[in-house]
């Protein structure tokens, strides 16, 4: 920053000057005899800041600013707190000067912030900032901050980075790589959880288990890459039916399953039989015929291995009965 020219000051202002300084170099020296001059050898150290709140003025590493990208030639002479708060993100600026004003008026020991910054060009880079008040006044009225501020936005990077790759592999850990759907282990948390809130809320709950009719045929006669094709198509037919709050996932091989919260048999049923229809519809290469069966069971309070069992009976009887239906009790449309 330019020197400042006091030959135009007035005698008030020296004054004033005088002892902005010495405030500064009261911080200065305390810092030096306490040894605690935030020195700290961390990445992204761009030093540290004094704020004195009579005359609005801060004094800091001129890093903090040039890392912005601006020049030494254009920082102002006179630097005051609203330059940095002015370049703060939108969304940030209330919490940060929320963070300062709690400190201010003593609702916290010390202001300590995350926030983005404004850079030249427009981009915004993450600072960490952390100060404390120093001085008071004979009120008890702060009269100036020491504080120290990093660049954080290599590690706020790295950060959004791993929880991207957490959400991938997240993703991977619950849907089965083929269908792209659940796998089974999904199934069963979110059947379990969603026994618990029926048990909560009183609401009804019914599971369906569905199973490809003569899948060993198709697999043996069309191959199993003509196999994992009609998988991926019965999934997908099974998404395209259910409702938003209903839950699909691969139950195993070649049986898949759908949690449907909220709805009883009949609204189960219906559903099941709307997924059976869609398969029994859609036009499989080379002419393929594929059909499913389905067990449809709602819960009554029996554990969760009982209704899993439950809606494999009825699945096994609709495969008795002849295939390509959906059993409750009894068989509904073939």
């Amino acid at each position: 920053m330019d020197k400042m020219d006091f030959t135009t000051c007035s005698r008030e202002d020296l004054i004033e000057r005088i002892k902005a300084l010495e405030m500064l170099n009261h911080q200065l020296l305390k810092e030096k005899e306490e040894d605690t001059r935030l020195e700290y050898a961390w990445t992204g150290n761009l030093g540290h800041w004094y704020w004195n709140i009579k005359t609005n003025e801060v004094e800091f590493n001129p890093l903090k600013v040039t890392t912005l990208g601006y020049g030494l030639d254009e920082i102002p002479k006179n630097v005051s707190y609203q330059y940095f708060t002015d370049k703060l993100h939108p969304e940030d600026y209330a919490k940060t000067m929320k963070s300062m004003m709690d400190h201010l008026y003593g609702k916290s020991e010390v202001y300590e912030t995350e926030y983005r910054i404004q850079t030249k060009n427009g981009k915004y880079k993450w600072y960490y900032d952390r100060g404390k008040i120093t001085q008071f006044d004979d009120k008890g009225k702060p009269l100036f901050l020491a504080g120290i501020v990093f660049d954080i936005t290599e590690k706020k990077e790295i950060e959004k980075e791993l929880e991207k790759k957490n959400e991938i592999l997240l993703e991977l850990s619950s849907t089965d790589g083929l269908t792209k759907i659940y796998n089974h282990r999904t199934l069963m948390i979110c059947l379990q959880a969603a026994i618990a809130e029926s048990n909560r809320t009183k609401n009804p709950l019914s599971i369906a288990i569905f199973d490809i009719d003569e899948f060993k045929k198709v697999n043996d006669t069309k191959g199993h890459i003509y196999g994992d094709e009609v998988l991926v198509e019965i999934a997908r037919r099974i998404k395209m039916n259910i409702r938003e709050t209903d839950i699909a996932g691969r139950y195993g091989g070649e049986e898949f399953m759908v949690i449907f919260s909220g709805a009883d048999i009949k609204v189960a049923s219906t559903i099941a039989e709307r997924i059976r229809q869609s398969v029994s519809n859609h036009p499989f290469v080379e002419e393929t015929i594929i059909t499913i069966s389905g067990g449809v069971k709602q819960y009554k309070g029996e554990t969760m291995t009982e209704l899993l069992k439950k809606a494999d009976e009825n699945l096994y009887k609709a495969k008795n009965n002849g295939k390509n239906q959906i059993v409750m009790k009894e068989p509904l449309h073939k």
